[in-house]
């Protein structure tokens, strides 16, 4: 059993900056690659960023790639996920999850845990 829980939402313009942490308690936190996902009012899940259990690998989606960064902190089981420049359709729930395997794919299959999610707003 993994326990995943978001941290660091908010109400932010555009154009500003937004650091997310995810923290992991349970299971060996660096067994498992990570992920985000964003799911915004009337839509569907989507896939932001995944890292590698050691974070040397990294994917993202396009729509994010060169202004989010995902990065990870195996000694403090922490997550994140730093947004800059943001812009208002970044407004969503955005939700850390875990997968036994690192995967360059949008899928979220093969997440088995997840958090209970953080709320964004971006304003224009």
């Amino acid at each position: 059993q993994v326990q995943l829980v978001e941290s660091g939402g908010g109400l932010v313009q555009a154009g500003d900056s937004l650091r997310l942490s995810c923290a992991a308690s349970g299971r060996t936190f660096s067994n498992y690659a990570m992920g985000w996902f964003r799911q915004a009012p009337g839509k569907d899940r989507e896939f932001v960023a995944t890292i590698s259990w050691s974070g040397g690998s990294t994917y993202y989606a396009d729509s994010v790639k060169g202004r989010f960064t995902i990065s990870r902190d195996n000694a403090k089981n922490t997550v994140y996920l730093q947004m800059n420049s943001l812009k208002p359709e970044a407004t969503a729930v955005y939700y850390c999850a875990t997968r036994p395997g690192f995967v360059s794919s949008y899928t979220s299959r093969g997440y088995n845990y997840w958090g209970q999610g953080t709320p964004v707003t971006v304003s224009s």
